[in-house]
């Protein structure tokens, strides 16, 4: 399960809703009993040299500034968050190929420039994508 705060999912939506192609950032928090927590999240670039409206690529140093940060911070980088505009909030077939192990993956899909859906992804073993629930709560601590 992956448990996000009211005011966290928000920004989500906003960069998404605000942005001309897919969107995309990171997801920081804590695990806890089974749970993913999280409690802050990161916007950067999109630098795909295709086409933004249909995919995104994360450059390799905000990777490691995000890696860095969650250690500075005592936080663990949780996975990636993007948008679909005009699609559903289910990973294509590119997402798969780009995904890592262990991450959670929120996707928003975004219509007329508002957010249709919001889901969250997790890499199986098998290298398939397993819809994890999503817990939105206003405690600054989770579940």
């Amino acid at each position: 399960m992956l448990c996000i705060r009211t005011a966290v999912l928000d920004g989500i939506k906003t960069h998404a809703e605000s942005s001309a192609g897919e969107c995309c950032g990171f997801l920081f928090g804590y695990d806890a009993n089974y749970t993913r927590n999280v409690t802050e999240v990161l916007a950067v670039a999109n630098v795909t040299p295709g086409d933004k409206r249909r995919n995104f690529e994360i450059a390799s140093k905000d990777y490691l500034n995000a890696e860095k940060y969650a250690d500075q911070a005592h936080l663990q980088l949780l996975g990636v968050y993007h948008s679909h505009p005009e699609h559903s909030a289910f990973p294509s077939e590119y997402d798969r190929i780009l995904a890592l192990p262990d991450f959670s993956y929120i996707i928003v899909s975004v219509k007329s420039r508002l957010t249709d859906d919001v889901r969250s992804w997790r890499l199986t073993v098998g290298n398939f994508f397993e819809e994890e629930q999503i817990q939105i709560t206003d405690s600054p601590y989770g579940l």
